[in-house]
This record gives C-alpha cells, structure tokens and sequence, in this order.
C-alpha cells in the first residue's frame, strides 16, 4: 500500500541541467566536479566542492551525442543563495525525466548518469555502508566537509539502480544538513513514472537511499556538536552459525533458546503419556517458548499463534484424540478455546489454564467497564449500527456487546478488510470500533491517508470503494478512547525519537494496537517496502519473506528488524528463521545475518538479587528461575519512558513449572486443578440468554467473513433488523 502523492513540477527550457556529464577537459582541471573522485584525499576534499552553477539542460527527449557538452563551473554563492540548491536541483532532475516522453529514454538517461557515477573503493563498500531494502546492492558513504556540508558517495552492483544512487547524489552532495533532511520521500514520486515494470523495489530504492543519507546525516550533525549518541537497543543477531546477543536484555532473551533436554524430555513424555494438547500464544515467555518450539519436534499436537487461531488448533488437537487441552496465553483466550470446543460438541474435553489465580489483559478489562457499555449505548442509538469487536477481548464482553449492538470480532490482520466490508455491504452504516484506542485511531488515519489516493488504488484494497467513499465513511467510523495495550502502549514518542534516529533505515514491524507515532513510522516505512504493520503473525511472515527475499538474491548480507511488538514474539522469529537460514546453508555459501532489535532501554531493566550470577546462570528458587536481569524498572511492573520492556507481566503468569504441574495432575481425580480450569459461564445475559451461546456469535460471524469475504446474511439481519425494529 503506497500512499504517496506525486510531484506536479513542469519541465523549464531554462532549467539546470543535472550536469552528470563532465566535461574532459575539465577532467584535468583543478576546477570542482559534481561527483568527487576518492584519488583526492578526504580531508582535502574540501576546497574541490563548492556549489554548482546552472547550466542549459540538453533537448527534451534526447541524450547529449556528445557527454563532453556538458561542463561544469565553480561559483562562490552565499548562504542564501545555496540555501535553495537541493529543491531546484530535484525540481530540474524531475523536469528531465517528465520531458522524455517513452520509458526506454529514461532507463537509457539514467544508464548514462550511472555511468559517470565514479565507482566507490573497496574500503567503502563494506556491510555497514549497505542501504537495506534494494533489490540490488547499494552502498553509501557520508561525510561532513569543513563548511559543515553533507558529501556522499554511492554505488550500486546494479546499473539501474546505481543511476538512481546518482541522481540522488546531484541533489544532495554538498548540501547543508537542514536540507537534506528537509527532502521528503514523497518528493521523489515523479521520478519513479515511465520507468518499464513499474516494480515495487525501483520505487524503493530512491526512498530507501534517501532515508539513509538523512541517517547518516543526522549522525555527523550529532557529531559535530558533540552530542552522546544514543545507546543503540538490544538485539539478536541470527546467523547459521548461532546467535549472538547484544545487550543485557537480548542475553536474558536468548537464555532459553537453546532450552534445556531434559525438560524437554519430561514435558513431551507427560503430553504423550496422558494425550494432552497445548496452545499458546505469541508473547509467552521465552523459556516455555524454547521448550515448546523443541518440543514439537515430537509432539504435533502443541501450537504458538496469535489470539484467533489458538481456538481453532484446540480443536483440531482434540479430533486428533487428545483428551486436555492447555492454553497458555491470558484468560480471554482459554474462555474462547471452552466455548469454541462447545460449539463443535467437545464438552468433555478439559481445558486448563496455567495459573490458580486470574490472568488479565488490560485491553479485556478496558472492555469490562461500565463506560465501555456506555460507549454501546450511544451505539445502539445511531442506527443502522454494527460493533466491530476486538477478539482480545472476554467472552461475556462479546456475549453483553451483541445484546445491545449487532457484533462482529476481529483481528489486528482482519479488521480493515472487515471493516471496509461492512461499508460497502451496508448502506449509511455507522461502525463502532473497541476497545483499543490506538489501534481505532490508527484505523482512521490509515482511512484518512486513503483519502489521497487514486481510485485505481483503492479499488485493489477493495473493489466497491473509491475516494469519495472513503471521505463519506469516515465521519460514521467511530472508536473507543479508553482502552490501551499496557506492551504497545509503551512505544511512544521517546522510543520512537530512537527508532528514528538510529533505525530508520531498518525494517520497521509495529503491531497494528502502538500508538500513533509508531503507526505512522511503520506505515512510512511500509509504503517503500521496509515495514508492516498488523498482528503478530503479519509480522512473523513479513520476516521470512524478507529473509528468503535476501537468500534467493544470493549474495552476503546483514538484515535488520526492528520489533514493534511484544518480545516474547522474538522465539518464533528465531525458529522461523533459523529454519530458513538451515535450509538454504547446504545449497548455498552465502552468508545472511538477520538482526532483531528490542526497543529497550537498559533504563528498563531491573537487577536481581545477588544470587543471580555474572555469567546469565540461572539460580532456581522453588519453581521459579531467577534471572540476573527482568524487564521493568526497580519500582515494579513496567517499564521506563526511554523506550519500554515491551513485555507482557500477564502473559509471564505462564510458567513452565505451572505447565508441567498441570500435566502431571492430569486427569483430576482429585480436584487439585479446579482452579486451573477453564469452567463454562453459569450467569446469562440481560436478556436471559448463555453467555458462552451469545459470546460465540461475534467470532461465528468473524469466521463467515473470513471465509466469504461478506458479512453473513444473518449478521446483515441483525443490523437492519435492529434498525426496522426501532432499538
């Protein structure tokens, strides 16, 4: 989804000229070119670059026959007069571009610019000079002169991709700091129209080179003032030879990666023993989630997922013949598995939860409230009205919420699509979204910047919309305002300051639930290809796809992810991409490191007592393992504004010890388990009607969309019924 605007700058006859050909007598000339050459020492390098002067472009439509046509002069301009330098140097590179006229010329200009690119050293084309995100290899180099101006060099393995490096270095070479990072990734939108294929990487490469001169621009600048960079996060870098920590935090994560055998060994022998299955979710605990991703090497029936499939898998255990099921994943979703397993007549059928005492969310809870049910009311009062439902949320949440207003579930990958669904389905339809306010907010302007693009693009996200309908929704698109993620809630302003400075030339991955900030990097990041956002298992395939993106090109490579959700996703990464790595390690010898970066701050991190060791030895105390180091700062639970654990204390209720407990016990003969057991809901609605009946119907109609791409007959009924009945 790309919702760049393009440019609407006309071609001049008296504009500049790109000056890409130099002139050969000006070769030999101590005059300053507009490529430097790296025979002339750096620190001298100076005084040969001085600002350019406008010279007359060649006839629309034609290469120059002669490149030697073409000549450059130095000129000494004052601050104001080069202050406009970058933006008139684009605005005469898009005016050459727009003039010719078939696509072929333009590949074959920029071929020719490619060729005057001089190439980069040996010594500069290193994995820490890599433009991340380019189909082709793209190295660039930075540095400030002695007038406190930008100098970049670049190149590329790729012909096409190394004119758009010297395109990109004619606007900005020489230019002063506040100017190349005033250029916007947008402004680059005409030079990408004409070109054959229309592929996707072609526009990327501009964006992504450009976001990394601003990078590298911000880090001389930072630099030169003598300002204390900022402590890069922690992070995990994935090889075929091992992982390798960076950080305190990443340590503690990488602790249980390689889990223990013998645990293993006990958890596998009770499952097979006594036919339990297990579900989990995402953000477990990297030790329960080390053990079981081993595991399942000989146990099938265990599965890690997001919220919506953890249901499904449950069932499937069951008619593969398991007699338990345990979830390990917060309350919501164990009263899901119960009722999901009634409807499909598995009433026998044991579930367990990991924990005798409750296991919150703070998103269910936001949804458990009287003003939530408030917010319902004034729902119930807009007719026709239809309640999209976050499925992290209860099932009496679900169940009370149908009652009053027609409901329909959701997932952070589906709720768009449902969404727009609903719209097109429904004439004059109000939508009331809950409970997460970030992501309801997100929703809005993601519809908002749709807004700006063409029919032609809408129509791919869905066929029934264009502008103007998406201007009409989005005044009956309503969300909730007091309900937050206590983990995504931490990926604010301060964090994202970080990401920004330090990572914005990484792939971004923000779950669709951060806040506003986040969002709108990550969605920057998306539409040139180096993000997503979504749920959890969006962000998993997003990872894999890029991984085997970079082993298909079959060339050394170091990729970096920034993790924009909680840590505990980290184990199924690592699995997902070790397997990928593996798999392509006897076939080829190229080498790929892929890199996960927590945003942490060691401001987040609390010390253990001293009996946790030095060296990250686990000390055990009873069924508990202390670590040297916990997420959250020393005052409690949490984390600090530098950036945040990222880390679910909920989810961390589920406890190996508490799993194989479990297991042993089971069956319950002596009611040791009662209350670890999910039970069913005994209370009724207002309206005298199941809990578990009513609460299922909002998933049942989730699944009908995600089967049909329509709301089902029934769910349309309610909401007009609703409408005709006069509620």
């Amino acid at each position: 989804m790309d919702f760049s605007s393009s440019m609407a700058i006309k071609p001049s006859s008296s504009s500049c000229s790109l000056l890409f050909a130099i002139s050969r007598a000006q070769n030999s000339s101590p005059k300053p070119l507009l490529f430097n050459f790296h025979g002339i020492p750096r620190n001298h390098q100076s005084s040969f670059f001085k600002s350019l002067k406008c010279i007359q472009s060649p006839p629309p439509g034609s290469l120059p026959s002669n490149p030697s046509s073409f000549s450059c002069s130095a000129v000494t301009l004052s601050p104001t007069q080069t202050s406009y330098l970058p933006p008139r140097k684009l605005s005469t590179l898009v005016a050459e571009f727009q003039s010719l006229l078939e696509p072929l010329d333009r590949v074959k200009r920029l071929l020719h610019y490619a060729s005057l690119l001089p190439p980069l050293p040996a010594s500069s084309r290193t994995d820490s000079n890599r433009v991340m995100g380019c189909t082709a290899r793209v190295w660039l180099d930075a540095q400030m002169d002695s007038e406190g101006n930008i100098r970049f060099w670049a190149d590329s393995d790729s012909e096409i991709t190394k004119g758009f490096c010297a395109c990109l270095v004619s606007v900005l070479d020489g230019a002063g700091p506040e100017e190349v990072l005033q250029l916007k990734t947008e402004d680059l939108a005409a030079l990408n129209v004409g070109l054959p294929g229309g592929e996707r990487s072609r526009v990327n490469t501009w964006h992504n080179v450009l976001v990394s001169m601003q990078k590298r621009t911000r880090a001389l600048v930072a630099q030169k003032e003598g300002k204390t960079p900022f402590e890069p996060f922690p992070s995990l870098v994935i090889t075929t030879e091992g992982i390798q920590p960076k950080g305190t935090y990443a340590e503690a994560q990488a602790r249980y990666l390689s889990p223990d055998k013998l645990k293993v060994k006990e958890l596998v022998h009770v499952l097979k023993e006594k036919q339990i299955g297990v579900v989990a979710h995402f953000y477990m605990d990297p030790e329960v989630q080390g053990i079981l991703t081993e595991a399942q090497k000989e146990w099938p029936h265990i599965h890690i997922s997001d919220s919506l499939v953890m249901a499904d898998s449950a069932v499937k255990m069951v008619k593969s013949g398991c007699k338990f099921i345990t979830v390990l994943g917060v309350d919501f979703m164990s009263e899901n598995v119960r009722a999901i397993l009634d409807k499909a007549g598995f009433g026998e059928v044991g579930v367990y939860r990991m924990s005798n005492e409750r296991i919150g969310c703070s998103l269910a809870d936001a949804a458990a409230t009287p003003d939530y049910m408030d917010y319902l009311e004034s729902a119930s009062n807009s007719l026709p009205s239809l309640h999209v439902v976050y499925i992290n949320t209860s099932l009496e949440t679900k169940a009370y919420s149908h009652e009053l207003v027609p409901t329909i579930t959701c997932t952070s990958s589906n709720v768009v699509p449902t969404i727009l669904q609903a719209f097109a389905q429904v004439p004059d339809l109000n939508i009331w979204y809950g409970p997460d306010s970030y992501m309801g907010a997100n929703i809005k302007e993601l519809f908002q910047q749709m807004t700006l693009m063409s029919d032609e693009e809408i129509a791919e996200l869905h066929p029934k919309h264009n502008r103007d309908s998406i201007k009409s929704l989005l005044p009956r698109l309503h969300y909730y305002e007091n309900g937050t993620c206590i983990v995504h809630h931490l990926f604010g302003h301060e964090v994202v300051e970080r990401i920004n400075e330090m990572y914005c030339d990484a792939f971004l991955t923000a779950h669709f639930e951060v806040p506003g900030e986040m969002f709108s990097l990550a969605m920057e990041a998306k539409r040139r290809g180096m993000g997503v956002v979504g749920s959890t298992q969006n962000i998993l395939d997003f990872i894999k796809q890029r991984v085997q993106e970079a082993l298909d090109r079959n060339v050394d490579d170091h990729l970096q992810f920034v993790l924009g959700t909680e840590s505990g996703m980290v184990t199924s990464i690592v699995a997902a991409v070790r397997s990928l790595l593996d798999s392509s390690n006897s076939t080829s010898s190229t080498k790929i490191n892929v890199e996960i970066v927590f945003p942490v701050s060691s401001d987040s991190m609390t010390k253990t007592s001293t009996r946790a060791s030095p060296a990250l030895k686990s000390v055990k105390a009873g069924d508990d393992i202390i670590l040297p180091v916990v997420p959250g700062v020393a005052s409690g639970e949490g984390c600090s504004i530098h950036g945040g654990c990222a880390s679910c204390p909920y989810m961390k209720m589920n406890s190996l010890g508490s799993l194989l407990n479990v297991c042993h016990h089971l069956p319950d003969e002596r009611n040791n388990l009662k209350a670890y057991e999910t039970e069913r809901f005994k209370s009724q609605t207002p309206q005298g009607k199941s809990i578990a009946d009513v609460g299922c119907q909002p998933i049942l109609h989730m699944r009908h969309f995600q089967a049909k791409k329509e709301l089902s007959e029934e769910l349309v009924y309610q909401v007009l019924g609703s409408h005709g009945n006069g509620k």
